[in-house]
């Protein structure tokens, strides 16, 4: 991409309902590397939920962290190519390990989007960053004065995280770290798309990372009531008793259609609509309002432009906690579930069974698995649901759980889904996505019936 003067493609007249081209993506996740390898772990319903790694148990104290130690890990955080991105090992040692794993996953991300890094110098790209940890930060600072360099301030400042991306592309948009608690990563999707079509941007990477390396923020969490003492997420399930950390990192490449149509892109899914709101006054601070869930699902829907029976299944929040659930559920059956005239049940699940929760990541996560869920026109089950949740009547709420993998309910109209994340704070997030529009055969192709690399699961 160059800096060559707006047009009716690229510039600032883009009209507010434009879908956003998710033309690519990259992630790294508990037992799985890259897309490939989430899809798997997905469709064969497999829980990458394991004991916590050894060096992550130390408190400030320096005494082991009591009570629950299993959540989804990744491999590798202290691993980092410094010269690769022309960083010098002295403030690579000193940067967080976040800002290392998007610099990595946003170049694998526009590798995956055929686009050159290189390219996209002095180019009105943005980036959207959701996050909300600094673990980092606190190691570093436990160590004293003496690991205190002329670094330190950049590498441990959350707010450089998404900047660090813009620096070392040379990108000249919006560049934003988001922290709306768990919300965080859909927040950044939707303030990227909200770019994309008031023509701020001309191309965004929206993404998400979380990671858990001190001891001490799963002790919190334990203190705050929110862990399953079970090591698992029991999302809609009777057993439902709190949430598993996760860690990891999500990335997507983002322009409006009618750019990546015109610039020959293979779109991997659409974003048609997408809004945040927040809870306002409810009885406790981290009480969810129903209301206002409710409220953002219908507003995502409305600028989507669709009507609920055109929605087949919504990821889920979905924690498994005993207070989030049903109030989650209600608010879905009410802003959807009950509006489908269609006799189908809404299909429901949630990641957070396989990996955890990742937090300031979630949102991002629970999207890129949709997007793969419409890619490979199956939906993957989520896990742990035996026994509904006696305060969740799921018949009433027109509601179903998927429980095993399965094609989608009406394969013979658009793939559409809603991706749901909620904050702690209060601050509520809905985006609604659908599959890419068949891109027409080209006349010079001496086979017309040539499989298109845009169709092509795999891929």
């Amino acid at each position: 991409m160059t800096s060559e003067p707006r047009s009716e493609v690229n510039g600032p007249h883009r009209g507010r309902s434009e879908p956003i081209a998710v033309v690519g993506l990259s992630c790294r996740l508990p037992e799985a590397s890259g897309p490939a390898a989430f899809w798997e772990l997905l469709s064969e319903g497999r829980d990458a939920l394991t004991d916590m790694p050894a060096d992550r148990w130390e408190s400030i104290s320096g005494d082991p962290v009591d009570g629950i130690r299993r959540g989804g890990f990744i491999d590798g955080i202290a691993d980092f190519d410094a010269s690769f991105f022309g960083i010098s090992p002295r403030e690579a040692v000193v940067m967080d390990p976040q800002q290392r794993l998007l610099l990595e996953l946003t170049w694998e991300a526009l590798e995956d989007a055929g686009i050159v890094a290189s390219t996209l110098e002095s180019s009105a790209t943005s980036v959207y960053v959701g996050t909300a940890r600094e673990d980092y930060t606190s190691l570093v600072y436990r160590q004293g004065s003496s690991a205190i360099t002329q670094h330190t301030v950049t590498g441990t400042h959350r707010g450089i995280i998404a900047n660090r991306v813009s620096y070392a592309l040379g990108l000249n948009g919006p560049s934003l770290t988001v922290d709306t608690s768990q919300s965080s990563s859909l927040v950044a999707v939707h303030l990227a798309c909200e770019s994309l079509r008031t023509g701020e941007s001309d191309m965004a990477l929206a993404a998400g990372v979380n990671l858990n390396i001190l001891g001490e923020g799963i002790g919190g969490a334990e203190q705050f009531g929110g862990l399953s003492p079970d090591g698992r997420s029991f999302t809609f399930d009777a057993r439902a008793n709190g949430y598993v950390r996760g860690e990891g990192a999500g990335v997507l490449v983002l322009k409006p259609l009618s750019r990546a149509l015109a610039d020959g892109d293979r779109v991997l899914s659409l974003i048609l609509g997408s809004a945040v709101n927040n809870d306002g006054a409810t009885p406790g601070l981290t009480v969810p309002s129903g209301a206002a869930q409710e409220r953002v699902i219908r507003l995502a829907r409305e600028r989507a432009g669709v009507a609920p029976d055109a929605i087949q299944y919504v990821e889920l929040h979905g924690t498994g906690t005993p207070l989030g659930d049903p109030i989650e559920a209600a608010a879905l059956g009410a802003a959807l579930g009950t509006l489908k005239a269609d006799g189908d049940p809404l299909r429901v699940g949630s990641v957070k069974t396989n990996i955890g929760h990742l937090e300031g990541a979630a949102g991002i996560v629970g999207l890129i698995k949709t997007v793969l869920s419409i890619r490979h026109r199956m939906l993957p089950p989520s896990l742990n649901f035996e026994t509904p949740n006696p305060d969740i009547p799921l018949g009433e709420l027109n509601l179903a759980v998927n429980e095993r993998l399965s094609p989608w309910p009406r394969p013979d109209r658009p793939l559409t889904a809603g991706v749901s994340s909620f904050g702690m704070g209060g601050s509520n997030c809905h985006v609604i996505l659908t599959e890419a529009p068949a891109r027409p055969a080209d006349p010079a192709d001496p086979d017309p019936a040539a499989v298109d690399p845009a169709a092509d699961p795999a891929d």
